[in-house]
């Protein structure tokens, strides 16, 4: 085979190796010195993507702690920005508006409610490379929350949500949603400790009403490679649901886990390697 070397550095040490390999018989060296180059063993291939986590309904982004530290430790660049959660028109368009301030290629993930609004954001954007949805909701152009889910039993955390009107400093007027505290341990994250849950109770972020009627304009995972994490014990978002979207989807890989809705929070290290397949598999095309 022919190799093309791109310095008369890389040729000087590819016969420093070789040199050495003569004496020490030791084929790992070469290999090793190849590497270096950037010969054949050794191709840079393509530029790492940077990670991007979008969290959901009732949370913010440090929902995602866990996975983020196990990345970081794994050499990954990710950012976790702030969802809105005021609805789909306006936490796509500012997710999307953030993706085109990220150079280079990404990896997108969604949780939950944030699983619409990445499907909407990435459209168009060349530089997202994959989709991970993590107990997340996966509606095609058209369609709704509301209008997807009715095709499958209700899940528990539908009766336990309870509407707040506020009103805005131009007079308009809206209504947010939260879980109610006392049933959120067992509807949203069964498997944490209540410790942790009364804590998440007590400083949850609404979601706007309009969120769960809003129709997506555009659904990404209609071209881009997708990767689903479904929980067989989510209580927000019916299982059945989320093996159907996967499968709607032609997911490349769907990962199935004894985890309540928030399995990024009690199981990270599992959702940690569904990216990094997502992440890997995007190197080696």
């Amino acid at each position: 085979m022919r190799i093309s070397w791109k310095s008369r550095r890389d040729l000087n040490i590819v016969r420093w190796g070789a040199a050495f390999l003569a004496v020490s018989g030791t084929a790992s060296v070469l290999a090793a010195v190849m590497v270096q180059a950037g010969g054949p063993s050794g191709d840079p291939g393509r530029e790492k993507p940077i990670i991007v986590l979008v969290h959901g309904a009732f949370a913010d982004a440090s929902s995602w702690n866990g996975v983020v530290e196990r990345l970081q430790k794994n050499g990954y660049k990710v950012a976790a920005p702030a969802n809105p959660l005021r609805g789909i028109p306006q936490d796509s368009t500012y997710l999307a508006s953030f993706l085109e301030s990220v150079k280079g290629p990404i990896v997108l993930v969604g949780h939950s409610y944030g699983g619409e609004v990445i499907s909407q954001a990435a459209v168009g954007n060349d530089n997202v490379k994959a989709l991970v949805y993590i107990n997340a909701i996966m509606p095609d152009a058209g369609e709704s929350f509301s209008s997807l889910s009715a095709n499958f039993a209700p899940p528990e955390l539908t009766k336990a949500l309870k509407q707040v009107p506020f009103r805005n400093g131009d007079g308009t007027t809206g209504t947010d949603v939260y879980v109610q505290p006392d049933r959120l341990h067992l509807v949203f994250a069964e498997d944490l400790p209540t410790s942790r849950t009364d804590i998440l109770a007590a400083t949850q972020r609404p979601i706007a009403l309009s969120a769960f009627t809003d129709k997506l304009t555009g659904a990404a995972w209609r071209n881009k490679p997708v990767y689903a994490l479904v929980g067989k014990q989510d209580q927000a978002i019916n299982p059945s649901l989320e093996r159907f979207e996967a499968k709607r989807a032609n997911a490349r890989k769907t990962v199935e886990i004894d985890s309540s809705h928030v399995s990024l929070v009690s199981q990270p290290e599992a959702v940690k390697n569904l990216i990094v397949d997502a992440v890997e598999d995007y190197m080696r095309t």
